[in-house]
């Protein structure tokens, strides 16, 4: 994919960016017109990554049609999405996380049932992983899937899911059995009795709404089971990790331009800088372009190989960190009152912070980064 490629397909997406950041501080107070305006302001259709068979108007790109399937394509689009509002572009109907998973471990018929509900005009989906007393750590989960009958009944509490009051399906991991092996992957009616999902008050990327899932024995068909043709090595947590590593990436190019939206704002805004305040406006678009290299790369790399997650957490380090820099130094540099007299500077304040906690930590990212590099796959990434 050329350099010319991808910045004619930025151009188009900053053209799709002008509809979101018209709608941006009115889904941050109002997170429900997700449902019942959003999806009419942009052509979701062609931003959420359909597949083809189930996409009849894609984006276009030279005459060529674009699907967003890959994640240099979904990088290169919601970085400029992002620029306009962060939130907007994670509450837009469509797969999201739960279309890996699908790509990974769904069987014919379940990839079909997916497919068709999703497409079937405006569909939310949901990715159900953390919980409240582990977060994502396979070993302490306690949503449980336990046989009864002909069925099975699934019961649990996750935390943090986007999108669940809105959505129709989703995927959550549950125990099936004990051991390294025992985690799998279900595809979850959103109908079904059992099942609820509570919205959670939050700060920043308010459009996400992010949500509790509650479910009590909500049952479950053997049909529901995502990946049960496979080998157990190759189920449910197998299937999360290759999501998570190549979901980093579309994050970091979510806080990316956060933090350029906060430096627009500031080189709009301001009439003249003193020395050391354009040495500083200088020093941040060199790393807004740094950046934006490192997640393409890391993007390609995921591409390339979702098992590798080293360069992913890279990205997201260098993106998050950059995001909270730059929108907080905006503040101080805007004066008193900044955050009331520019609403959406504040807005930009709040998102920046929420990109820490989405698809792990810094820690977690350095550990993986620091086992990366241990096994030399800087090196191999520098190919990227």
């Amino acid at each position: 994919m050329t350099t010319e490629f991808l910045a004619d397909l930025r151009a188009l997406a900053r053209d799709q960016a002008t509809a979101l950041r018209a709608t941006a501080l009115d889904l941050d107070r109002d997170p429900t017109l997700a449902t019942t305006g959003l999806h009419r302001a942009v052509p979701w259709r062609q931003l959420v990554g359909l597949p083809a068979a189930y996409n009849t108007d894609p984006l276009r790109v030279r005459g060529r049609p674009v699907l967003l399937d890959t994640c240099v394509e979904q990088v290169t689009v919601l970085e400029e999405l992002a620029r306009a509002d962060a939130g907007a572009v994670l509450a837009l109907p469509g797969p999201s996380m739960s279309g890996s998973v699908i790509a990974d471990l769904a069987d014919d018929e379940q990839r079909e049932r997916y497919w068709n509900t999703v497409a079937d005009g405006p569909t939310w989906t949901f990715f159900g992983m953390t919980e409240p007393a582990h977060g994502s750590d396979p070993g302490g989960m306690t949503t449980t899937l336990r046989p009864d009958g002909d069925r099975l009944l699934l019961t649990g509490t996750k935390r943090y899911v986007g999108n669940a009051p809105r959505a129709r399906l989703g995927v959550v991991f549950a125990r099936r059995h004990s051991g390294p092996l025992g985690v799998v992957a279900v595809l979850v009616d959103t109908s079904r009795p059992g099942f609820e999902a509570v919205p959670l008050p939050t700060l920043g990327l308010r459009g996400l709404q992010l949500s509790e899932l509650r479910m009590r024995d909500v049952p479950i068909e053997a049909a529901d089971v995502l990946g049960r043709h496979r080998s157990a090595t190759r189920q449910g947590m197998w299937a999360a990790t290759r999501t998570f590593h190549r979901y980093r990436p579309v994050v970091s190019c979510l806080a990316l331009g956060v933090a350029q939206a906060a430096y627009d704002l500031v080189t709009a805004e301001r009439r003249g800088f003193r020395s050391h305040e354009r040495h500083l406006l200088d020093g941040w678009a060199q790393r807004l372009a740094g950046t934006r290299a490192l997640v393409l790369a890391a993007a390609r790399s995921a591409d390339r190989d979702p098992a590798d997650g080293t360069l992913a957490s890279a990205a997201k380090i260098r993106a998050t960190g950059l995001a909270e820099e730059i929108t907080t130094t905006a503040v101080r540099m805007l004066g008193p009152g900044a955050r009331w007299e520019h609403p959406l500077l504040d807005k930009l304040v709040r998102d920046a912070r929420a990109f820490e906690f989405m698809e792990g930590t810094g820690n977690i990212q350095r550990l993986t980064l620091a086992q990366g590099y241990l096994q030399g796959r800087l090196g191999d990434a520098r190919a990227a």
